[in-house]
């Protein structure tokens, strides 16, 4: 099985997308879905989520399992930190490996319940992510990723110490980085060039959701710290009692940024998909990267 590195080495535009596991099997019927209408279109990779402090964790497994098994897709699963001894995340790495995945995205992780909440380690655990990173790749042939804020993380006290943790997991063995939600190409651009002024040179992934609503949007600024998009707020806002207009502002902001992302050399466009593949289908016919269009 290819790393991720590997098959962003290929020729481009590359884009991924990201699934959360289902909370039921009716989640699960919609998840396969979607698997199977983009599956065509050739993503670079697909992501499992983790839920939130290891939660649904044995879904988590099943679905990675399943897609490595039954698909031509590569499946990169997310490993947390939160909630587990060094002890279960050496069982859960070995978990992936014996159903041959070899791609993992290692992330600390938030505290169940309350994103925003107080961090606290497991007392058998790791307290930071570059931990998690070296681990991995002490277990065998993994290619790990990590994750970045486009600005900085909420809790990182200012810019400069934010690039040090992130070069401090790069430096642990990752090997390539998938940003938090992005509101404009240019957030992009600044994280990838401190990353480079503090010796950083991997891989950096946008991510990516069109955001369809001011509600929606403010839920995200609320639960990512992230700053507000203030011409997309207002515009969102002024039709806020408008759902298809909301949609089209949206969609148009996404399929705008995203040209803007690959004009400046984003290596993959990193679609969150909450389980749906509607709208990232739609980006990707606006961008002409469905393969009915390269042709």
């Amino acid at each position: 099985m290819p790393t991720v590195p590997e098959r962003l080495a290929t020729a481009g535009p590359h884009f991924s997308v990201e699934f959360m596991p289902p909370r039921s099997d009716a989640d699960e019927d919609v998840l396969w879905r979607s698997v199977r209408r983009l599956e065509p279109l050739r993503p670079a990779f697909v992501a499992v989520t983790y839920g939130a402090g290891g939660s649904r964790r044995e879904r988590t497994i099943r679905v990675t399992q399943r897609i490595a098994e039954e698909t031509t897709l590569l499946p990169v699963a997310h490993l947390t930190a939160v909630g587990h001894s060094v002890a279960e995340l050496r069982q859960i790495i070995g978990s992936y490996a014996a159903v041959g995945v070899n791609n993992i995205l290692a992330l600390r992780g938030d505290p169940p319940g309350d994103p925003n909440g107080e961090w606290i380690a497991h007392p058998q655990g790791f307290e930071y992510t570059g931990q998690l990173v070296a681990l991995a790749r002490s277990l065998g042939s993994f290619s790990v990723g990590v994750a970045a804020y486009p600005d900085k993380h909420p809790r990182s006290a200012d810019l400069a110490s934010d690039t040090r943790f992130l070069v401090d997991k790069i430096n642990a063995g990752a090997d390539f980085v998938i940003t938090q939600m992005l509101f404009s190409a240019a957030d992009y651009e600044r994280l990838r060039e401190r990353m480079e002024r503090a010796g950083a040179r991997v891989p950096v992934l946008p991510g990516i959701m069109p955001v369809t609503s001011h509600g929606r949007l403010m839920r995200i600024v609320e639960l990512s710290g992230q700053r507000v998009p203030e011409q997309l707020a207002d515009e969102l806002y002024a039709v806020r009692e408008d759902p298809e207009a909301g949609r089209a502002i949206g969609m148009e902001h996404a399929v705008r940024m995203s040209q803007d992302l690959l004009d400046a050399g984003a290596p993959c466009l990193h679609f969150y998909t909450f389980n749906r593949s509607k709208a990232t289908i739609e980006v990707l016919s606006a961008l002409g990267m469905t393969p009915a269009m390269r042709r």
